[in-house]
């Protein structure tokens, strides 16, 4: 840990790199995006060798945004280190202290009292974002008991989409739509966002299944052939 900090301390320097020197907080803030997902993606893949290498790619973002942090006096990496072992020991009571196992959501409703809502990143991808949002409002009580008039205001969602007609009003409604999908996919304990990217990858395969198997013809196939296709991709369980 100490060898990256120096490691940090020279990139940073005035004989250290150019670009590393120039970057801001902002500039940063969408690597380390990037880098939690290359994370996520290489514990996916169950690739051990790649998982490693992603996760010290995203502690050195994480050592990256504390170096310009301390050079602006805000705080350092130890102030980062010290902050997460106290808020961890608040929240293990009963591993550092006498207490009974916590009601982990009543207990981090206690620490946003007044601010529910806070620290939701806005960078966050827009359906993980909604569906932490509902999950932190749900936590003070403002949620639906069940699942039936979440079902029945997706449907309502839908009949307004219908009938907006003007380009502002389908944006919000079709927005509305999308909030409500979400928030049904949380009340029967789905990740929407890992939902929706098993939805993007099975798209990839039976859409190239139907590039393979038309090959130079798709350019002039109609859209019944490449539909054919599709179905023949669907049923080989693709």
């Amino acid at each position: 840990m100490e060898q990256v900090r120096q490691l940090m301390e020279i990139l940073r320097g005035p004989n250290g790199c150019e670009w590393d020197r120039a970057q801001t907080h902002t500039d940063i803030a969408p690597y380390t995006i990037e880098e939690a997902y290359e994370v996520k993606d290489a514990v996916d893949r169950e690739d051990v060798s790649d998982f490693r290498s992603e996760l010290g790619d995203l502690l050195f973002q994480t050592i990256f945004q504390s170096r310009i942090a301390e050079e602006s006096g805000a705080f350092d990496f130890d102030d980062v280190c010290q902050d997460l072992v106290a808020k961890m020991v608040r929240r293990h009571p009963h591993v550092f202290g006498d207490s009974d196992p916590p009601d982990w959501d009543a207990l981090k409703a206690e620490e946003r009292i007044g601010k529910t809502l806070d620290g939701v990143a806005l960078a966050l991808p827009a359906l993980m974002r909604a569906q932490k949002l509902q999950k932190r409002a749900a936590r003070v009580g403002f949620d639906w008991p069940s699942s039936e008039p979440v079902l029945a205001k997706v449907h309502e969602e839908i009949n307004e989409f219908s009938q907006a007609d003007s380009l502002m009003d389908r944006h919000e409604e079709l927005g509305d739509l999308l909030f409500s999908v979400v928030n049904l996919a949380r009340h029967f304990g789905i990740d929407s966002e890992a939902a929706l990217r098993d939805a993007n990858a099975k798209f990839i395969r039976r859409f190239e299944y139907v590039e393979t198997n038309l090959g130079e013809d798709i350019l002039s196939a109609s859209l019944e052939d490449m539909e054919a296709e599709w179905t023949k991709a669907k049923a080989s369980g693709l």
